[in-house]
């Protein structure tokens, strides 16, 4: 059940920060070149320690549910083997029957999958989005303090960016000062997930039927 699923994650969309104009009562930068900046914002939100940790306990939330889940898959897979065994010898109301039996069992399997898996995500969305509005302002006083007139977010499978200097990357920076204001320890060693802050695991989803 441990499978990847791409998220796609709105709040990240087409992202490009203007430091300057994110707080109006600062007094204007004076005139000269641009200074610009780039940051992969899906990945520095999704590597936070918090954001990790919060990952970490939405999984655990929903191992119950996976069980429950490869359960009624596991039972799928028994009866139907059971019945392409033993179908020439049972009648045709009882192969009938143990048909509509799986046919049931792989109706519910479907449905809870696809609950389970809309209310893992609505809880992920959820839990990025307040992760995010809080790196949002730990870059806005970034760029600011280091003179940034903009931002651009390079995460997008679109962007605008076909080169940056590496120099210009400030996502270790924005990443290594959020967990330093959040004061969220990082993981334990072997406690990181497996999938990428931007493809997390999803929530139980029903096998195909066989």
């Amino acid at each position: 059940m441990k499978r990847s699923l791409a998220l796609a994650v709105t709040l990240a969309s087409g992202f490009v920060l203007s430091a300057a104009a994110q707080t109006p009562a600062a007094p204007a930068a004076p005139a000269g070149p641009a200074k610009i900046a780039v940051i992969a914002f899906q990945a520095a939100v999704g590597q936070t320690n918090e954001f990790q940790r919060n990952f970490a306990d939405l999984q655990k939330k929903y191992d119950p549910k996976r069980q429950t889940l490869k359960t009624l898959s596991d039972d799928i897979d028994n009866l139907t083997k059971q019945l392409q065994a033993q179908g020439d010898k049972l009648s045709d109301a009882e192969r009938a029957s143990r048909a509509k039996t799986i046919d049931d069992k792989k109706k519910q399997l479907q449905r809870q999958g696809e609950d389970a898996q809309n209310d893992f995500q609505g809880e992920m969305q959820e839990m990025y989005n307040g992760v995010a509005s809080k790196v949002y302002d730990v870059l806005s006083t970034y760029a600011q303090a280091q003179g940034y007139t903009l931002v651009l977010d390079v995460s997008q499978q679109q962007n605008p960016v076909l080169f940056a200097n590496e120099s210009t990357n400030i996502t270790k920076s924005i990443l290594d000062a959020y967990n330093v204001k959040s004061g969220v320890p990082a993981p334990p060693p072997g406690a990181q997930q497996s999938a990428p802050p931007s493809a997390p695991k999803p929530a139980p989803k029903a096998p195909a039927s066989k």
